[in-house]
């Protein structure tokens, strides 16, 4: 039962009325047809009055004396029936003394269960032990043009550290967008391969594993790791040859979306499962690909950072390594809010850098006009931009319905430099990497969530010139979206962005799935009280 509370003037208790429901302040409960308000309160009167005495204390009395706790059963007293000197304000908004003590019992009790499952998953044993001298990984960063900033060569050492423990890594890897993730991954299973295990890479979209596949393949060839790539595209013999090399071990670094889970898919000898873009993956998509190997270590990347009342739920169970820095010479991508009135200075800004032979991504949220929502649909609107606003320009066109092989040869043209314009759908939302580009163009953007918009800013800014973000709104515009506009416009560092996100949108909405693994709480709310979740 979850009241809220009123004070309720009357008659004195000595004109015979019954002090339960006048002249004190009482519970209102959310009552039901045929169920009056006294009624319930005299039920509920009846209950705390026998059992709250009754009811164990779960907490050790040392700890309520350090955290000056009140005992449990004067918390369920003080909740339902404050005495007379009550405070109204602290009761309603859940933050009096009673409910401090429920809602910190709450979370203390989540969280021993997520530091007790924490402590089991370092009990199992692996397999075989990591032998690997970092021969590999070292050849590999003798080839590459940058340096590691310090944030990366930290995780890299607790990465490395896990890895040559003798339980598996379960770590959860935080970055920004553009902080260097993935070569950090990439080095950690070069040390799984030297040590005869394989590894995987799982990535929540086609585009996404495809440049990652590149990229690795580069990278990875002059070292003599063969990677493969596996989506829902590969099919036929060429699918079968490939499952059968994976079985074999002769495919050493396996890139792939979600038909990486797929039955059918055994490898010889998983070591190093890493998934990339946690928050479009379910709790049980994760699971099963760490089924796939024998106790494999599990490397979890996210670049929309989990905020930190999340990371203590949601991810209780998992070693947390944030890379906290960026590449040095990054410049801050400029965002600005536009609306239609001002179009042609969008238009304006993002010519001079078409100009400069830099390149411009114009994400629409639709692929074809909607009956039910006016939204200009990146279709209908490439061919706009393409003959009249930038004839002179190469443009592209790239949406979800488009076959992979079709995908996968618009993305190399954008990525060659041959297209200078690439309009898009949210496919680009993740995954794409290309230096020479400086604008993105967010149409309607009120249409997005937070988080996803500051994905999108963070495909362009990752050279060393200025970049810039248009956010093109549309109306009419919610309360919400004018906030999470402004949001954006107001700051670049995806931790600040991500509390707001949160906060906005509430733990549910903002984890996106029944499957988020967000607990069920009955008195706690994770981000009303996240000082008590902090001391819990």
């Amino acid at each position: 039962m979850r009241p809220s509370w009123a004070t309720l003037r009357g008659p004195s208790v000595a004109s015979g009325s019954d002090p339960l429901h006048v002249g004190r302040i009482v519970p209102v409960y959310p009552t039901t047809e045929g169920m009056h308000q006294k009624t319930l309160r005299t039920i509920m009167k009846r209950v705390v009055d026998a059992y709250a005495d009754s009811i164990p204390d779960c907490l050790p009395m040392p700890l309520q004396a350090h955290l000056r706790l009140v005992p449990v059963a004067q918390a369920l007293q003080g909740v339902h029936f404050p005495s007379p000197g009550g405070d109204l304000e602290a009761l309603n908004s859940w933050s009096s003394p009673e409910h401090r003590r429920l809602i910190f019992e709450e979370f203390f009790l989540l969280e021993l269960g997520l530091a007790l499952r924490h402590r089991e998953t370092t009990r199992e044993e692996r397999a075989r032990t990591y032998l690997g001298t970092g021969e590999l990984a070292g050849r590999l960063r003798a080839r590459l043009p940058f340096q590691l900033t310090r944030a990366q060569e930290r995780v890299l050492g607790e990465v490395s550290e896990d890895m040559r423990r003798p339980h598996p890594m379960n770590r959860l890897l935080q970055g920004d967008v553009g902080s260097g993730k993935t070569i950090v991954a990439l080095l950690a299973m070069l040390l799984a391969l030297e040590s005869g295990f394989q590894a995987a890479i799982m990535a929540p979209t086609e585009i996404l594993a495809e440049q990652h596949y590149l990229m690795m393949q580069r990278l990875m060839e002059p070292l003599g790791v063969r990677a493969a790539l596996l989506t829902s595209g590969v099919k036929g013999g060429k699918r079968r040859k490939m499952l059968q090399a994976i079985a074999a071990g002769e495919i050493h670094l396996l890139v792939g979306t979600h038909a990486l889970i797929q039955e059918g898919v055994v490898f010889e000898s998983l070591g190093l499962a890493v998934i990339d873009e946690q928050h479009r993956f379910g709790v049980l998509q994760r699971a099963t690909l760490k089924n796939k190997g024998y106790r494999p270590d599990v490397l979890v990347m996210t670049a929309t950072p989990i905020p930190r009342t999340l990371a203590m739920t949601v991810y209780g169970d998992l070693d947390v390594s944030v890379i906290d820095e960026l590449p040095p010479g990054r410049l801050p991508v400029i965002t600005k809010l536009y609306y239609e009135s001002r179009r042609s200075e969008a238009y304006s800004l993002i010519r001079r850098e078409l100009q400069r032979g830099r390149q411009v991504y114009v994400v629409y949220p639709l692929i074809e006009e909607s009956e039910k929502v006016d939204l200009r649909a990146a279709t209908e609107m490439a061919g706009h931009l393409r003959h009249e606003v930038f004839p002179d320009f190469r443009v592209g066109l790239l949406h979800g319905r488009l076959k992979s092989d079709e995908k996968a040869q618009i993305m190399r043209t954008f990525v060659s430099g041959e297209l200078q314009v690439l309009v898009s759908t949210t496919v680009i939302e993740v995954g794409m990497d290309v230096p020479n580009a400086t604008v993105m163009l967010v149409e309607h953007a009120e249409r997005f969530g937070l988080a996803q918009l500051h994905q999108l800013r963070g495909r362009v800014g990752r050279d060393i010139h200025q970049a810039w973000c248009f956010l093109m709104a549309g109306f009419p515009m919610s309360e919400e979206a004018k906030q999470r506009l402004h949001a954006l416009t107001e700051s670049h560092d995806g931790f600040v962005i991500a509390e707001k996100d949160l906060e906005i949108r509430g733990p549910g909405e903002f984890l996106g799935t029944r499957q988020s693994g967000l607990p069920e709480l009955r008195v706690a709310h994770i981000i009303r009280d996240q000082r008590v979740l902090a001391e819990a």
